[in-house]
């Protein structure tokens, strides 16, 4: 074998330990950085809207600038019930080992007129595996519109705070409270908001999250 050929071998051998190299560091760093688990329905999923423009995206950029970086990973899933999430949410838990976990469930639920009580059963058992399982737990509430009827607004609004305060977890209590006075900041379905508003969100969510960080 000639002294080129051998020259030729050794900057490729070279270039592969360097890259391998790097790859065991950025490894390591990602794998340095707490997870925190975003586990929610549309509102978080970014319906309508480019995923990589969805508030738990901007919320990891949001917390890395105030010093308090985590790797976001977003589980939400479009019209997802407290019901359906506290099926997924064992193996969710499982697989990621979030340090932080941010619930953001009950909408649908509403939406429907399903019991607060069955909502509230399956957020408490959420949070209650979340914690067991060495995760801090924030919850992101909701509010129905009037027309569901008086008591039902207002046991639905109730039930956030009352299981924050149960539970010890952090708390928003309206995910929607930076943007309901601004229509145009809605899709047309006037459900679910638009990529413009997706920073104000993911502010105000870090600034909820501060004592939890």
């Amino acid at each position: 074998m000639g002294t080129r050929m051998l020259r030729v071998i050794g900057r490729a051998a070279l270039q592969l330990t360097v890259f391998c190299g790097i790859a065991l560091l950025a490894r390591g760093a990602m794998a340095a950085t707490p997870v925190l688990l975003v586990f929610g329905d549309s509102l978080a999923a970014g319906y309508g809207i480019a995923a990589n423009a969805a508030w738990p995206v901007k919320l990891e950029a949001e917390l890395a600038q105030r010093g308090k970086p985590y790797r976001v990973i977003n589980a939400s899933v479009s019209g997802e019930t407290t019901a359906g999430g506290l099926t997924r949410f064992p193996q969710a838990l499982k697989m990621h080992s979030p340090k932080l976990v941010i619930l953001e469930l009950g909408a649908n639920d509403g939406l429907r007129g399903l019991p607060v009580t069955k909502s509230r059963a399956n957020l408490a058992a959420m949070i209650a595996a979340a914690q067991k399982a060495g995760a801090r737990v924030h919850l992101v509430g909701m509010q129905m519109p009037p027309n569901y009827g008086q008591d039902y607004t207002r046991d639905f609004a109730a039930m956030y705070p009352a299981l924050a305060k149960q539970y010890r977890t952090g708390l928003t209590p309206f995910l929607l409270a930076p943007v309901i006075n601004r229509p145009d900041w809605f899709q047309p379905d006037q459900l679910h908001p638009v990529a413009a508003a997706q920073p104000a969100i993911a502010t105000m969510i870090a600034r909820d999250l501060a004592p939890l960080l």
